[in-house]
């Protein structure tokens, strides 16, 4: 199992500190370091940065917003940071939720399955470098009873074939990156949750194209919080886990909130959500339950994270990608080597 990074939503003012925080990675043999994006920074600048600030880490969008972009630009942004960071991209690609399509892209937030299955088909046709031309219901190109023609990429990327993951949250979703993507981008996940996905997936890839013969990249973010007091990590990240099953989404739709209702904490995700969304955001931490936070982070001693880890080994995740949380007076580089100490001892690393 590959140890990767997920910076989030790390840009500040301080934009070194985010590249310390990559390099430290790149130093310490994390083979990925993932930028994700909502409605503030853009993954795609802070990858370009980070390009030109390492060399040998790969560099994921975790994810680039559906919504956000034609399928074109993103196949050209793709084709564009594969360039300048010599072959290390990986896109990420997700549809986001009905608050931020409808509300800050003015896309309504319908068919995503459907939506998402072009979307990938676009970009990887793009990529190839032949004329785009695709009958789509979401995305007919070019757009019929126009002047439009099919165009080429106007560049040669590094790969044709970069690695495309798609972030899934649901079941069906995480079918559809079985079938149709290189990797699944699974968030707020326990080992048998992950098992359960892996099987969703070999449905997928059942009815991919024969002879695909692709690997497969369950890439799991995990929260890590090191220390020797287990109630001082867990706190660290309880304001992380009650944003995404409490402010994430709406009362009546909300991706993270159902995930932890699938994972048996109905009652406190619905109390989370209550505080949340009241602005109660302190008592929605506070409503996080040790048990979410213990199956779905790696908190503790170390020989209680490489215990953990091999857990998420086991039931198949093959690049756990370290959220870090600092807890007793740490810092994010003390995190990420604890993690790679970690997973050392529990004999995972790749040699």
């Amino acid at each position: 199992m590959r140890l990767g990074v997920n910076l989030g939503y790390r840009l500040t003012a301080d934009v070194q500190a985010l590249a310390e925080t990559t390099r430290t990675a790149e130093s310490l043999g994390y083979s990925v370091a993932w930028v994700a994006e909502a409605y503030g920074s853009d993954s795609t600048s802070v990858l370009g940065y980070l390009a030109g600030q390492t060399s040998r880490i790969g560099l994921g969008a975790g994810v680039m917003q559906i919504p956000a972009r034609s399928p074109a630009m993103t196949a050209m942004t793709a084709a564009s940071l594969d360039l300048l960071s010599a072959g290390r991209f990986r896109l990420g690609l997700g549809v986001s939720g009905p608050q931020v399509s409808e509300g800050w892209h003015g896309v309504r937030f319908e068919a995503p399955l459907q939506r998402t299955r072009e979307y990938v088909d676009v970009v990887r046709l793009v990529l190839t470098g032949q004329p785009v031309t695709h009958e789509g219901q979401h995305f007919p190109l070019p757009l019929p009873g126009s002047a439009g023609k099919a165009l080429r990429l106007a560049l040669q990327p590094p790969r044709r074939d970069l690695p495309i993951y798609l972030a899934a949250v649901g079941p069906r979703n995480v079918e559809l990156a079985g079938e149709i993507a290189d990797g699944w981008l699974a968030i707020l996940v326990t080992p048998e949750h992950v098992a359960v996905g892996l099987d969703r997936v070999k449905t997928g890839q059942s009815r991919a194209a024969a002879g695909s013969g692709r690997a497969f990249d369950v890439a799991a973010s995990i929260p890590v919080s090191v220390g020797t007091d287990l109630q001082a990590c867990a706190d660290a990240v309880r304001p992380y886990i009650a944003l995404y099953v409490g402010g994430m989404g709406s009362r009546e739709h909300s991706f993270y909130n159902e995930q932890a209702t699938r994972l048996g904490f109905e009652a406190a995700a619905q109390e989370i959500q209550q505080h949340y969304l009241a602005g109660r955001i302190r008592d929605a931490a506070a409503a996080v339950p040790f048990e979410l936070v213990d199956a779905t982070a790696l908190v503790g001693p170390l020989e209680r994270i490489a215990e953990g880890m091999q857990r998420y080994a086991a039931a198949g995740v093959t690049t756990l990608n370290v959220l870090p949380f600092a807890s007793q007076g740490g810092d994010f580089a003390a995190v990420l080597a604890a993690a790679a100490d970690a997973c050392a001892r529990a004999d995972l690393a790749e040699p």
